[in-house]
C-alpha cells in the first residue's frame, strides 16, 4: 500500500502556516475521547476547546478522523551512516554524500513524526571531523523543519591512541555538536573513556550520550557512580546486553542507574552501528526501578540494519507488542521520555505547551500504533510534513460497509472499490 503526499492548503512549505501565524486544528480526537479544536500561535498551543467552540480562522486544518498526540522525538539515530545499506563497496564518507544521506534520513524521520532528533556521528579514525561537518551542514539546511542535534562519538579516548580523539571531541563541540558522546565498549580503558567524556562535557556544559551494549554490570555501575548529578544529563544506550544478564543482577544495575538519574535509550527496531549484539534492554524492569526509558530507531537502512525504518511509532508498537507495555506507556517512551532525554520541554495537548504535535488517522492510541499510515506533523505551530495513505478493495459480493481511510481515490481498474 504506497504512501503519497497530497496537495493541501497547509502542506509543508506553505508560508501561511509559518511560525507566528495562528493555525486552527479542527475536530481532532484526544486520547481521553474528547473531540476538540486546537488553536496554535507563536509556536505554542494557544487554546483547546470543544469542536466548533473556537473562532473560525482562515488558516485551518480539518483533523476529523485523526488522533492528536504530542509529537514523538528521535533520541538515537545515526545520520552519517543512514541509507547506506545498498551501497556497492565501501560506504562513501565524502562530505556531499554524507550530507545528502543525513538530509534524507532527517526528512524521512520527520515524515514519521519526529520533530526533534538526535544523531550519533562517528569522529576520528581516517575520516576525522568530515562526517560531523557534513551532518551539521545538513542540519542547518533543515533548521526550520525540526529540532536537530548531533552527538560527537569518538572510538578511543585513552592512552597514546586517544590523544587525537580527545582533541577531535573538543573540536567537534566547538563546531556545533551539542552532545558529547563516546563508545566505552571499544576503548581498552572503558572507565578512562567515560571519565574523559564527562570531563569534556563538564567543560562545555553539554549533555552526555554514551553508546554501550550494557552487558557489563560493573561497567554500568561505574558509569552510574561517575554520572550521578551531572547536568544537563547522561544518556546511555542501546543496552541490549542488560537484558541478557541474570534478572537479579540487572535489577541491581537498574537501581544504580535510577539513583544516578541516567536515562536509557533502547532500540526495539533492531541493532545499530558500533554494537555487536542485538536485543532490547529490559524495558519493564528498568521502568519498575524508576529509570527513565526512551526508545530510538538506531540504524536506518545501513549495514547494521538494512531494513531499519526510523519510525518512532513502530518503536512504540514493538514496545507494546513485544515488551508488554501499555500503549500509553509505550508511546511515552518515544514522546515524553524521548523529549526529556533530549532536554526538551514537555508537550501536552493543552494551552501553553509547545506546538509539537502529530495527528494520526484513528480514534484511539492502540489502533493508531497498529495502523499509523496517514500522519500530519506539526513543528513550532506549523504543518511541516503530511503523509496520506489510501487503501482500496475491489468489489465483491460482500455487503459489508468497509472502513475508509485517507482521501477519496479512483476505482481500481475492472470494477468499483471500497477504501479504507
Amino acid at each position: 500500500m504506497p504512501d503519497s503526499r497530497s496537495q493541501h492548503p497547509h502542506s509543508p512549505g506553505n508560508d501561511s502556516t509559518a511560525e507566528g501565524t495562528a493555525l486552527l486544528l479542527c475536530g481532532a480526537r484526544l486520547t481521553d475521547g474528547r473531540t476538540v479544536d486546537v488553536r496554535l500561535g507563536d509556536g505554542r498551543i494557544e487554546a483547546v476547546g470543544t469542536a466548533g467552540s473556537l473562532s473560525a480562522h482562515p488558516a485551518r486544518v480539518d483533523l476529523s478522523g485523526y488522533l492528536l498526540l504530542p509529537a514523538p522525538a528521535e533520541p538515537h539515530a545515526h545520520g552519517d551512516t543512514a541509507l547506506s545499506a545498498a551501497t556497492e563497496g565501501p560506504v562513501s564518507y565524502d562530505g556531499p554524500d554524507v550530507q545528502r544521506r543525513a538530509t534524507e534520513a532527517a526528512l524521512l524521520q520527520l515524515g514519521h513524526g519526529a520533530t526533534a532528533q538526535r544523531a550519533h556521528v562517528r569522529i576520528g579514525d581516517m575520516h576525522g571531523l568530515g562526517p560531523m561537518e557534513a551532518v551539521l551542514q545538513a542540519w542547518r539546511s533543515l533548521r526550520y523543519l525540526a529540532d536537530l542535534r548531533t552527538v560527537a562519538m569518538p572510538r578511543i579516548l585513552t592512552g597514546l591512541a586517544g590523544a587525537d580523539g580527545l582533541s577531535m571531541l573538543r573540536d567537534a563541540v566547538k563546531m556545533g555538536a551539542s552532545v558529547v558522546g563516546g563508545c566505552p565498549d571499544l576503548d581498552p580503558d572503558p572507565t578512562g573513556h567515560v571519565e574523559a567524556v564527562l570531563e569534556i562535557a563538564a567543560e562545555h556544559g553539554c549533555a552526555v550520550d554514551l553508546h554501550t551494549d550494557g552487558g557489563d554490570p560493573a561497567r554500568l555501575g561505574r558509569i552510574a557512580t561517575m554520572a550521578g548529578g551531572l547536568r544537563p544529563g547522561v544518556t546511555i544506550g542501546p543496552c541490549g546486553g542488560l537484558g541478557r544478564l541474570p534478572r537479579e543482577v540487572a535489577a541491581r544495575t537498574a537501581d544504580q542507574l535510577a539513583a544516578a538519574g541516567v536515562t536509557v535509550v533502547c532500540l526495539p527496531q533492531g541493532g545499530c552501528t558500533g554494537v555487536d549484539h542485538r536485543g532490547t534492554a529490559p524495558v519493564r524492569l528498568l521502568r519498575a526501578a524508576g529509570v527513565r526509558v526512551a526508545a530510538g530507531s538506531g540504524a536506518l537502512r545501513d549495514a547494521a540494519n538494512p531494513v531499519g525504518r526510523g519510525d518512532p511509532l513502530e518503536a512504540a508498537y514493538l514496545l507494546a507488542s513485544r515488551c508488554g507495555l501499555r500503549p500509553e506507556d509505550a508511546y511515552d517512551c518515544v514522546s515524553g521520555a524521548a523529549r526529556a532525554a533530549l532536554g526538551l520541554p514537555e508537550v501536552r495537548v493543552e494551552a501553553g505547551f509547545p506546538a509539537e504535535l502529530i495527528a494520526v488517522r484513528g480514534d484511539e492510541l492502540a489502533g493508531a500504533l497498529s495502523l499509523a499510515y496517514s500522519r500530519i506533523v506539526v513543528h513550532r505551530g506549523r504543518v511541516v510534513a503530511r503523509t496520506s495513505a489510501v487503501r482500496e478493495f475491489c468489489d465483491s459480493a460482500s455487503a459489508f460497509d468497509l472502513p475508509r481511510q485517507g482521501r477519496a481515490g479512483k476505482p481500481l481498474e475492472g470494477g468499483g472499490c471500497g477504501q479504507g
